[in-house]
């Protein structure tokens, strides 16, 4: 099994580069995915927030109210890890389920937001950048998403810097042209894990 760390900033296309490499035969293991599953409605995890930051982030049908939570966690770093305390074990066990499910054949590619800012390059065989320049991504965000920008320049702000991440990379996959030669670049990272993996 090739274990692999893929991370860029928010409007780098990660998503789009787990998609392609799903279809090429890798096994994705999406922690923003895995987060929403391990507080939706019935979960542990879902019981364990609303005991911590009360009923007030429950949505009158028991799932939970995102919004009401991040007013609550984001610019208060001490509740932001109370939170993280609760969902990172179970979205790492989550994610050992998959990976074993896998196979020993597999490539894995854990879709991971905030790999560098966690510091979790050591836990992978290899981690994959997606590196587009910042300018790009704020376009992307603005003009694609339809993002207000400081929104955008706010949620850029609070990632890894471009250069941390890049420290990070094994390798580095430039997504800054068209959907055409992302694609090329995709089949050659593919290409180049299997070697790895061989």
């Amino acid at each position: 099994m090739l274990r692999i760390g893929l991370t860029g900033g928010i409007g780098a296309g990660k998503s789009e580069v787990s998609r392609q490499l799903a279809a090429l035969g890798a096994v994705i293991v999406d922690s923003d995915l895995i987060a929403r599953e391990v507080v939706a409605p019935g979960t542990p995890g879902l019981a364990a927030v609303a005991a911590e930051f009360g009923a007030g982030v429950l949505l009158p049908d028991g799932s939970l109210d995102r919004p009401a939570l991040g007013r609550i966690v984001f610019g208060d770093p001490a509740r932001l890890a109370a939170l993280n305390a609760i969902v990172h074990p179970l979205v790492r066990a989550r994610s050992a389920e998959l990976e074993a499910a896998a196979g020993q054949d597999a490539i894995v590619v854990h879709d991971v937001p905030l790999l560098a800012e966690n510091g979790l390059a050591p836990l992978y065989d290899l981690v994959v950048v997606i590196d587009v320049p910042d300018a790009e991504r704020l376009r992307r965000l603005t003009e694609l998403r339809g993002m207000p920008e400081d929104e955008a320049r706010a949620r850029m702000a609070a990632q890894a810097t471009r250069e941390d991440r890049l420290a990070v990379a094994d390798l580095v996959l430039d997504n800054s042209g068209d959907l055409e030669q992302l694609t090329a670049r995709v089949r050659e990272l593919w290409q180049q894990l299997e070697q790895r993996r061989a």
